[in-house]
């Protein structure tokens, strides 16, 4: 059939940029890791030397790496003074890590859906599933860090402010289970902002938990923060002011499951909340540049650590909102809201 020298163009275009992307998020990862970004970070227009003398590198590979940024418009370069500055703006991404939109850690979840290609390549073959214990160890830093920010900027600001009557108990000292809570981010957050209630975190992964331990410890609330190995159909504890699925629900084997115990350990006026990624409820909604990062992320990692568990029910990262209340109305939820949401979140919370 006749084809489209235009689109052939075209597409061609879009390949080379997404190649051109792909490249340059290592150089990202690099200037994270080096602290490159954050050296330039208010410090005005400066020189390969003068940046790689603050960072202790090289500055011939530092000229590179600096093209490499001024080309994808990460830094601004002045021809007349051959100078480099990084934007406060983009400092707040890339530099600030306490800044609430800070990105730069999560190019390390990027980097270890490459790390495990062989393995994703196998599960597309074969049809198995791939646990999250199995994946390279820069996904679960990568990940972590990449969600703490929205936590810190949303948790307790909006996310738990939405849910009826749910903060209210928590200032006063409520109970609450978070489940799926990877290295402890979301708990630590809320264990910061409500120190009168306790919390048992929980995942199957025992090498995060111990992380989450560590860093609790380091955040001074190990006290009020009882973490533990189990499923989400097994944590421990009844009476739960609040049981928290936190980016995690999508991934599990059997949802309706976990769905009915957390039901079952809820107090008679507690509630669920659901942190998923935003989706909306047809495919042709998230044909975006968000849902083609959720998508890539679904494939290589949500819907194999769903495969690799008993039932396997495959949701992945865009289930959107309409089959996420089928499986909270199933598991016996009379009441069920979207609380509120952000450009990359779902927040739903579900009532017994």
């Amino acid at each position: 059939m006749p084809v489209d020298a235009a689109k052939i163009e075209a597409f061609m275009g879009q390949v080379v940029a997404d190649m051109s992307a792909g490249m340059s998020g290592v150089m990202a990862n690099l200037g994270h890791k080096l602290g490159l970004y954050r050296a330039m970070a208010g410090a005005g227009p400066m020189t390969p030397a003068e940046l790689a003398r603050k960072t202790n590198t090289h500055e011939r590979y530092v000229l590179e790496w600096l093209n490499n940024q001024a080309a994808g418009g990460y830094v601004e370069y002045d021809p007349k003074a051959r100078t480099y500055r990084l934007p406060e703006e983009h400092a707040m991404v890339l530099a600030n890590a306490g800044s609430p939109v800070f990105m730069a850690p999560g190019f390390d979840t990027v980097s270890s859906l490459w790390l495990d290609e062989d393995k994703v390549a196998d599960a597309l073959r074969t049809g198995k599933g791939i646990g999250w214990h199995e994946h390279h160890h820069r996904l679960f830093c990568g990940t972590e860090a990449f969600f703490r920010p929205g936590y810190r900027a949303n948790l307790v600001d909006s996310w738990i402010p939405a849910l009826d009557g749910i903060e209210a108990k928590l200032k006063v000292g409520g109970k609450v289970a978070d489940v799926g809570c990877g290295h402890g981010a979301s708990t630590i957050v809320m264990a910061q902002a409500y120190p009168n209630t306790t919390f048992v975190a929980s995942d199957y992964h025992g090498e995060s938990i111990e992380t989450a331990r560590q860093r609790a410890e380091e955040a001074g609330v190990a006290d009020r923060i009882r973490f533990e190995v189990a499923s989400a159909k097994d944590f421990s504890g009844t009476g739960y002011d609040l049981v928290c699925f936190m980016d995690c629900f999508h991934d599990l084997g059997d949802p309706l499951g976990a769905a009915k115990h957390a039901r079952q350990a809820l107090a008679a006026d507690g509630a669920v909340m659901m942190v998923e990624p935003f989706a909306g409820d047809a495919v042709e909604d998230n044909l975006n540049v968000v849902g083609r990062m959720f998508y890539a992320a679904s494939t290589a990692v949500c819907t194999p650590n769903s495969l690799s568990q008993e039932v396997g029910l495959g949701l992945g990262a865009q289930a959107g909102e309409a089959r996420l209340r089928e499986i909270i109305e199933e598991a016996g939820f009379t009441r069920c809201r979207r609380a509120t949401e952000t450009p990359f979140n779902l927040v739903l919370e579900a009532r017994p």
